[in-house]
């Protein structure tokens, strides 16, 4: 039927029978694996007749707080996918020696710790940061959703759709073998003609489009949807974190969508930006690159640092020490991200006076960081400390965080970078306050928001065995790293010759044992606590004697969030209207519009997937028609604006004067 090769190549592009790895049997294994998993989870979903409760209900929703959900969930799946990669690599270091070639080949181990590093960062870490700000911010100011419903919708279908077209990889082709920033000349055509590149440029293309949209959302929520007396100054730590988050995302985004164009044009249509040849320049990629990702750095690390502001008040049974300070640190930190990127390339023979710049900007930065830390041991100064498991997270973040920091400033003096810069201590650096920073945090919050969520506690007892497997595995397996980094040994390596470094690695490898019992461990305290929701549930609404505005509504919120439009009147909201006698309402109301589902956005993630398929194998039929099918449905869905924005809900607002009756009826 294909004699005819043009054909074969207009229907297929590139794509044939030897792009799908059956020759590489670990991928054979995960492909079973996973087709088996897949085929029962189909099975069920259709057994139990779930499919149109979770169309209606989740996959369409536009409400904020199960928008918020479902990006925890996939950063919780995504989190299986790329830990299962860490593993693969320790295993790989701990056995490749005496004159062992260990069980991955090193075209295959490249791909493996470039997917690892992409994972973690814009799957795992920022759907975690992104779902828990969509869930918090709206019910801390009082607001009854997002600025955008239906964008916040799309915006999460987009990050899934990048992540899908990563996993894609896994089974048709394969990924980069470039580290997770893609450096050039390496993921040039002429490094890197097969598809790996291509995949890594639409699969985060995609997703930052969806990253991008959510920051401007979030960014308009703040600050036009406050309630009524918050003024920014009485704004929850957590939310002012959120705001310089989104901030720092809708300035740097753009960024990594210009330079990830760029390099497309290299690959695509012959250009030289970033070739040696032809006036390109490889060194302006990188400064680029990592003029967006040093704030990315502190797009993950600021939420974590809100949610630990809000658990360390609740848990101490007092006030933040510093509220102002803390914004103060919080805004600081924002603007100093932006000058310090070059940290990262000390090596590239900028000259002293720029190496100094940056390396005292670096510094700087640990300023306001470590006036936030002492914030937190002021606020537990003669607190009455209750030590439950977001608590505990938070403990173990300060010391564990703080070695990071520590070892951050060391990397930020020059002539040490110098030596330090391309080995494994820069890896257990990076480790120390990501895992210890942005992943301990977000577990905390987790811990924190779930009864708020669904109306019960987390199991504490499963809750524990995960944060202590999580805190000791992470000690096991990134210390010895940093031993190994001073001894000289590089990263990105697969094997060694020194027989003496082994014990390190094997270390190193029994602590990723250890983390991925934690990680069984946090799956298996949400089963115990689903099946014993009823011993856990929450009747008041605040299990945690909460001190911001979240938990003045039921557990979980209704979709509207707020029966009574809040008036704030200090910076401590529910502790403040818990002195006024606050009660929640049960009669009195009015009816209010509420936004309805819309299938528009999952529609286009699946649509962008498609697009992306095309543009990575060369099928440029599909990718014509599956633009252009985007364009027409984003133009058709503008036109439903009544539709999704003033149909009237069956839940209805109690108001408390006719001021908040007429904001009632403006939402």
């Amino acid at each position: 039927m294909f004699s005819n090769p043009d054909l074969y190549k207009f229907i297929f592009g590139r794509l044939t029978l030897e792009s799908i790895p059956y020759h590489e049997p670990i991928l054979v294994v995960t492909f079973i694996g996973v087709a088996i998993g897949g085929i029962a989870l189909l099975g069920v979903l259709t057994y139990f007749r779930l499919w149109g409760y979770l169309w209606k209900e989740w996959f369409t929703s536009i409400d904020h707080k199960k928008i918020g959900i479902m990006y925890i969930v996939l950063a919780l799946i995504m989190l299986l996918r790329g830990f299962s990669d860490a593993l693969m690599m320790r295993a790989q270091q701990a056995f490749a020696f005496n004159g062992s070639d260990g069980f991955l080949p090193p075209h295959h181990y490249d791909q493996v710790f470039t997917a690892h590093g992409v994972i973690m960062i814009f799957f795992v870490a920022m759907p975690m940061v992104t779902g828990l700000m969509n869930f918090v911010v709206p019910l801390q100011i009082g607001a009854r959703d997002v600025s955008f419903p239906f964008l916040n919708n799309f915006s999460f279908w987009m990050t899934t759709a990048g992540a899908i077209i990563i996993m894609i990889s896994l089974f048709i082709g394969e990924f980069a073998k470039t580290g997770w920033l893609a450096y050039p000349p390496l993921s040039e055509s002429a490094y890197s003609p097969d598809v790996g590149v291509d995949y890594y440029i639409w699969g985060l293309q995609v997703a930052g489009i969806g990253t991008l949209l959510s920051g401007v959302n979030l960014v308009a929520t703040i600050v036009k949807m406050r309630a009524p007396g918050m003024t920014m100054m009485k704004m929850p730590v957590f939310t002012w974190t959120a705001l310089c988050t989104n901030v720092l995302i809708v300035a740097a985004f753009p960024v990594l969508t210009a330079v990830l164009a760029l390099l497309s044009l290299d690959r695509y249509a012959g250009t030289n930006f970033f070739t040696n040849d032809l006036g390109g320049n490889p060194m302006m990629y990188i400064n680029l690159i990592w003029i967006w990702g040093h704030p990315e750095v502190y797009i993950l690390i600021l939420p974590a640092f809100g949610v630990f502001s809000e658990v360390v008040a609740t848990f101490s049974g007092k006030r933040l020490f510093g509220y102002a300070s803390m914004v103060y640190a919080t805004v600081v930190i924002t603007i100093l991200s932006y000058l310090v990127w070059l940290h990262h390339f000390f090596t590239m023979g900028s000259g002293a006076s720029v190496n100094s710049f940056f390396g005292i900007t670096t510094m700087i930065i640990s300023i306001p960081t470590g006036a936030k830390l002492f914030n937190w041991l002021f606020t537990m100064y003669r607190g009455r400390i209750r030590y439950e498991v977001p608590m505990l997270w938070t403990v173990a973040f300060m010391v564990t965080f703080t070695i990071g920091g520590m070892t951050g400033v060391m990397l930020a003096v020059p002539p040490a970078d110098f030596v330090l810069h391309n080995s494994l201590f820069l890896i257990a650096h990076f480790h120390n306050v990501i895992i210890g920073g942005v992943l301990f945090g977000m577990f905390a919050g987790i811990a924190y928001w779930f009864p708020k969520a669904f109306g019960f506690k987390l199991d504490p007892f499963w809750g524990k065995m995960s944060f202590w497997f999580w805190v000791v595995g992470f000690y096991f397996a990134f210390m010895p790293l940093y031993v190994l980094g001073l001894m000289g040994v590089t990263r990105r390596v697969s094997q060694f010759d020194d027989p003496s470094l082994q014990i390190y690695f094997i270390v190193a490898a029994l602590g990723a044992v250890m983390i991925a019992i934690g990680i069984a461990s946090f799956i298996i305290q949400l089963v115990v606590s689903f099946i014993k929701r009823e011993e856990l549930r929450d009747v008041t609404g605040d299990p945690w004697n909460g001190r911001t505005l979240e938990w003045s509504t039921s557990s979980p919120p209704p979709e509207y969030n707020f029966a009574l439009t809040p008036i704030v009147h200090d910076n401590d909201a529910w502790w403040d209207m818990k002195s006024r006698g606050y009660v929640r309402p049960t009669e009195g109301f009015i009816p209010i519009h509420m936004p309805k589902s819309t299938g528009t956005g999952i529609i286009l993630g699946v649509l962008s997937i498609a697009f992306a398929f095309g543009m990575i194998w060369y099928i440029w039929w599909l990718a014509a028609i599956t633009f252009a099918a985007m364009i027409i449905i984003t133009i058709g869905h503008t036109f439903n604006y009544k539709r999704d924005f003033h149909i009237p809900a069956e839940e209805v607002v109690k108001t408390e004067n006719e001021r908040t009756k007429l904001l009632a009826g403006q939402v």
